[in-house]
């Protein structure tokens, strides 16, 4: 889904009108549930909280939704949109931080409705899901007084969304050595790759994902090696050889993380890496 990444970049940030969101991701549109539903399921349409937080001065820079092969359900199925503040008169740099925010809903039962603090990084246009023990995340079910809950949840996760931007500043200042870059190489290598005892099976190697990709990334502190892993192992393209069946040599690369849910989750779970590889170097 380009327009999900090119709109989203900050040197061409941009908000999306809604044909463009009506063509990419059709489902934000959906005012009704999805017929598989039941008489206790209350639709949140996406679109009106949307424009809710267009008031609020947020407005949808990427957009994404899931694929279905169950025909008429990709106008109900789940979806993701970014929102970002593009006219906060703020003047930022390559390096800098923005924060955003991430919702995610579906109104055929395959998702709650989610809203929840991001943060997007100049230097390499990566987003990330912040740890849910810092920022509130919100789930709301699509059941009961349904309109309220969203109201309210959509302003705690909007008073709280900057509190995220302390991150960078406070991993910036906490050196790594090799042997801490390994282990927070070797964690998110079991995160990306492992199963569900914990085995990995890929040929890509733990160091691979310390591999920066750009001048600019040349650093030993935590935000910055942090960084590096998080976008190895999101955006893919790691090469490797294999063998086959039959012993002979085949190159490979990894893909990289497009499933919404798959997406959110890895980033979660390496955010909360993160957080404890700073508190072992003392961070508060």
């Amino acid at each position: 889904m380009t327009l999900y990444t090119e709109t989203a970049r900050f040197d061409t940030g941009r908000a999306l009108s809604e044909d463009e969101m009506r063509r990419i991701a059709p489902a934000i549109f959906a005012t009704v549930a999805h017929e598989s539903r039941s008489e206790r399921f209350k639709p949140i349409p996406t679109i009106e909280i949307l424009r809710g937080l267009t008031r609020e001065g947020f407005v949808p820079v990427g957009a994404k939704q899931s694929s279905s092969r169950i025909e008429g359900k990709s106008d109900f199925t789940k979806h993701l949109i970014r929102l970002r503040r593009i006219d906060d008169g703020k003047v930022y740099h390559v390096g800098d931080t923005v924060c955003e925010i991430l919702l995610k809903n579906a109104n055929d039962g395959t998702s709650a409705y989610e809203l929840m603090a991001g943060l997007f990084r100049i230097r390499c246009l990566n987003s990330l899901v912040t740890q849910t023990g810092k920022i509130e995340e919100i789930k709301v079910r699509h059941s009961g007084d349904v309109q309220a809950k969203v109201i309210e949840g959509t302003y705690t996760v909007l008073k709280g969304a900057e509190h995220a931007l302390a991150a960078p500043q406070d991993w910036s200042a906490l050196r790594l050595n090799d042997d801490e870059k390994h282990i927070l190489a070797q964690s998110a290598h079991m995160l990306r790759f492992g199963d569900t005892d914990g085995d990995t099976r890929t040929p890509i190697r733990p160091e691979q994902l310390l591999t920066q990709r750009r001048s600019a990334d040349l650093g030993h502190d935590l935000w910055t090696t942090w960084n590096v892993v998080q976008e190895n192992a999101i955006k893919g393209g790691i090469r490797a050889v294999t063998r086959d069946a039959f012993g002979r040599q085949r190159r490979m690369k990894s893909r990289p993380v497009t499933g919404i849910d798959q997406d959110l989750k890895l980033n979660k779970a390496l955010w909360l890496l993160g957080e404890k590889m700073a508190a072992l170097k003392g961070a508060c």
